[in-house]
Order: structure tokens, then sequence, then C-alpha cells
């Protein structure tokens, strides 16, 4: 076991975790590009659909297995959750400039805090409370509330970062009695199988290219899991966390740069103070040996 004080191989973990910001920019970009063509739900089953096949080899290292009573129930409310939230985020994704949708789904380390605190009795000490708070003010100064209207992509964006973290905390519950590997699978039936319907009921004809795309976009999403998974054996938390800004860094030279987006300074200052209050808290947390790894959820 690591001790608290080491750093284990942090330019390792660094570029493992700025590898997994890269992947994850992808996926947005490629969404973004996709637009609106398609409904939410169909792209997003598209999607999983893909992703089902990348996770061929862990369902079937799964059959036969059995889990403990009301396990069942904790993967299938998993997958309500996710279902709800990919929809928001590909609704989102298509009609959010890529730098503010990275900046507002850095909320959703914040929502776990409090999630965790109120409902796991982790508790709310006054470091989670100073970090929320601070994090709260870098999600003002992004969205700007008041100062302009905002739309629908963005509350679809902020909801899906709710539901991502409701997610996560069962996701948590569920590590105790599953391996990684089986929880991921069973994700990617249930939010499958989740969004068939919906996708069927509002069916538009889809393109090779446009598969191609998604299917692009599962793979990207794969590798950014695994390498963020990479990144967090080789070096802890508090070594990790702060290279995550590099993502926001990105996601506005994407949007600028591939769909004429400006930088807003705004955006930057405000996804800086989000991952900088998740940062000093995951650090200090680290210290006393009970960090919780603070994942941003992608679709």
């Amino acid at each position: 076991m690591r001790a608290v004080n080491d750093l284990g191989r942090p330019l390792e973990g660094a570029l493992w975790m700025a590898g997994a910001g890269l992947s994850f920019v992808g996926v947005n970009g490629i969404v973004r590009y996709l637009g609106t063509e398609l409904p939410a739900a169909q792209s997003a089953f598209i999607r999983f659909g893909f992703g089902l096949l990348f996770l061929l080899p862990a369902l079937w290292a799964m059959r036969g297995m059995r889990f403990g009573p009301g396990v069942g129930q904790m993967f299938l409310g998993r997958g309500a959750l996710h279902v709800v939230a990919v929809i928001m985020w590909f609704y989102a994704m298509a009609r959010v400039p890529v730098a503010e949708m990275a900046a507002i789904a850095f909320l959703g380390p914040v929502m776990v805090l409090v999630i965790g605190g109120l409902l796991l009795g982790e508790g709310l000490g006054a470091r989670r409370v100073a970090a929320v708070l601070v994090a709260v003010v870098g999600g003002l100064i992004v969205l700007r509330p008041g100062v302009r209207e905002l739309s629908l992509g963005h509350l679809s964006q902020l909801g899906a970062t709710i539901f991502f973290a409701m997610s996560y905390i069962i996701a948590k519950r569920l590590s105790r009695e599953a391996s990684a590997s089986s929880i991921v699978a069973v994700l990617s039936v249930t939010v499958t199988v989740g969004l068939l319907p919906l996708a069927v009921a509002q069916w538009q004809p889809v393109r090779w290219e446009q598969c191609a795309w998604l299917a692009a976009v599962a793979a990207l999403a794969t590798l950014g899991h695994y390498a963020m998974a990479k990144a967090f054996r080789a070096a802890p938390l508090a070594v990790t966390q702060p290279v995550t800004f590099l993502q926001l860094i990105w996601a506005a030279l994407l949007g600028l740069l591939a769909f004429g987006e400006p930088v807003e300074p705004w955006v930057l200052a405000g996804g800086a103070l989000i991952i900088l209050a998740i940062s000093v808290n995951t650090w200090a947390e680290a210290r006393r040996e009970r960090a919780t790894p603070a994942l941003v959820e992608d679709p």
C-alpha cells in the first residue's frame, strides 16, 4: 500500500491524466460537431451500443457471476440515473460551447462531496463546506446568471452533472460488492437497454459517417476512462487532480479553432476556481488517508 506522503510516479500519473483529458475533450468535440441532426437519446444509444463491443471481454468474464442481495437494484438504479444524465449531456453538448461544458462538468466532484456527506454519512466538515462554497462561486462565474440569459442547454448540462454525481455515489457503494470491470460493463448494458425505447420512439435515419463518429466517441470515452484508471494507479489524487485543468484549456482551444467559439476569460477563471477547490480538498483528504476519487463522469 502506498504511504500517505508517497507521490508514487508523479510524471507518469500526470501524463496518463493529461491523456484522459485529451480523450474526453475529443468526445466533446465530436458530439459538438455532430450537432442536433440526431435526437439526443438516439445519439446516446448508438454511442453506448458501440461501447458494448469494447466491453464484450468483460461481459463474457462475468458469466455465471452472482451478486449479493440488493446489488441488482443498485445496478438498475444507477443505470436509470445514467440514462437521464447521458440524454441531458448529449442535448447540452450540441448547444453549449465546449469550454463551458467542460467547466460545468467540473462541478460533478462538488456534488459528490455534498451527496456523499448528506446521504452516505461521510459528513460535511468545515473544509468540505469551504471547498463546496468556493466551487459554487466558480460555477456562478462560469454561468453568470443575471448577467446573461441561461439557455436550456446550460440547464441541461447542470442537470446531467447532478445525475452523473448520483450515479457515481451508487458506484462507490457497488465497489464493495463487485469489481470495477463488472460495474462498468453492467452500466453499459443497463444504459443501452434503457435508451433503446427512447431512441426508437424518435428514431431518425442515420448516415454511415454519423455511426463512424459515434463509434469514435465510444472508443475515446473507453480510452479516457482507461487512462484515468492508470493515472490513479501511478500517483495519488493530490498529484493527478490539478492536471485536469488542462482539459479546460484544451476544450477552450478546440472550441476556438474548430467551432469559432470565443475564449471566455470568465469561463477559464471560474473553471480554474472549481478545480482549485476540489484539488485542495483532495490533497487535504489524501493526507488523512481517506481521499475520495474526484471523477468527472463522461458519457
